[in-house]
């Protein structure tokens, strides 16, 4: 089968660098004499999210056979300052024979960043990539010459939001998501246990979690095989036990679970989804789309139904193959795809800790006072 290789959620075209937008030194209050100030509206692009019908977004990322995402070109030598309200750029220009400051184009977007130079006859990518580490806002950036550097200075959506690196990459993500989860456990669900395993095994490395496996945590109590107790005892019975499993596990935090796949897997079963909701939930999912619109429109199609119990899940990945060799890529889709989840609403992780505190009642996303009976299904009467 296809390997899997992470695609962007959005694509950009090229940019035209002759609609670069300038304005004169006399219009800037500012000492520099090769200062010059970029305004363009571009249209805006989000992240796709996707409504479960219960009142909760999810994000979709896909993964595919057929498309990898763009890489950055140009001379990877840039220094990186995060400075609160602001992130900026240094690229080192010295080394090229740029003639005047007419020579360089700067285009952004929202999420998107080229910057080109032309230079002995060749115009040359310094930097180009569709992922920014998070949104900024396009019409306030800023891009001067200061001595043998270029500078950029981009003004971030989100201030609150530590920005490891200028590019989305498994290397900032893994840095900067643990800002977000506060130290949430993720869950990972999906028909291949092998899969889930593997993925799960890459996110705990790369954040520094632990990661835990139900399928050898049941074999270890069983002291047989997850095959050979369905066959024993039939798929029902490994699924009560990995749901027992679940419930030991939905108190702990800095893990990623991978969950069993197949028929006999908990998370394949609505009723068993109350101590999943302690963390939050990666579904991979293969697929035989044979785009990414398509993989889209395939998840809508999936969480419209409601008839999978994977739908439940706050995220979900599409897979348009599998490969060992590119778990890690996977692993990156679903920190992006969690990252684009908790940015709208920081306060998911605090939800996910109360939802725990109180027992894991299933009530999730709309916890109930305290007090509530699960089995009544009705809320407390307010204390006079």
């Amino acid at each position: 089968m296809a390997a899997a290789s992470l695609i962007s959620a959005l694509s950009l075209s090229p940019l035209d660098p002759s609609k670069t937008l300038r304005t004169s030194l006399e219009e800037l209050p500012l000492r520099s004499p090769r200062f010059f100030f970029k305004r363009r509206k571009l249209p805006s692009l989000t992240p796709l999210l996707l409504s479960n019908g219960n009142g909760s977004l999810k994000r979709v990322e896909s993964v595919s056979s057929n498309h990898l995402s763009a890489a950055p070109v140009g001379t990877g030598n840039y220094e990186f300052l995060d400075s609160v309200a602001e992130v900026e750029l240094r690229l080192d220009i010295g080394a090229l024979d740029i003639q005047s400051s007419s020579d360089i184009f700067v285009d952004v977007d929202e999420t998107s960043l080229l910057i080109r130079v032309k230079a002995s006859g060749s115009l040359i990518n310094l930097m180009e990539t569709n992922r920014l580490f998070d949104k900024i806002r396009p019409s306030e950036t800023v891009w001067y010459i200061d001595e043998d550097q270029l500078v950029v200075n981009l003004k971030k959506y989100d201030t609150e939001l530590k920005w490891p690196d200028i590019k989305e990459s498994w290397d900032s993500l893994t840095s900067g998501i643990l800002q977000l989860l506060k130290g949430t456990s993720i869950y990972i669900i999906g028909d291949s246990t092998e899969i889930n395993q593997e993925v799960a095994k890459e996110l705990a490395t790369g954040i520094g979690y632990t990661p835990l496996y139900t399928s050898e945590l049941l074999e270890r109590y069983a002291k047989k095989s997850i095959d050979s107790w369905v066959v024993s005892e039939g798929a029902d019975s490994v699924s009560e036990a990995e749901g027992a499993v679940l419930e030991g596990l939905s108190s702990h935090v800095r893990a990623v679970v991978a969950t069993l796949g197949g028929l006999h897997g908990a998370a394949r079963r609505p009723d068993k989804w109350r101590h999943l909701y302690a963390g939050f939930t990666v579904w991979l999912s293969k697929s035989e789309a044979p785009d990414e619109a398509s993989a889209k429109e395939e998840a809508r199609r999936h969480i419209k139904d409601g008839s999978l119990a994977y739908t439940n899940a706050e995220v979900v990945v599409k897979l348009g193959g599998w490969d060992l060799k590119h778990a890690r890529d996977v692993a990156q889709g679903c920190l992006s795809a969690l990252k684009q989840l908790i940015l709208p609403d920081k306060q998911l992780t605090g939800k996910k800790s109360l939802y725990i505190r109180l027992g894991c009642r299933g009530d999730w996303p709309n916890i109930k006072p305290p007090g509530w009976d699960p089995s009544s299904g009705v809320d407390p009467c307010p204390e006079s």
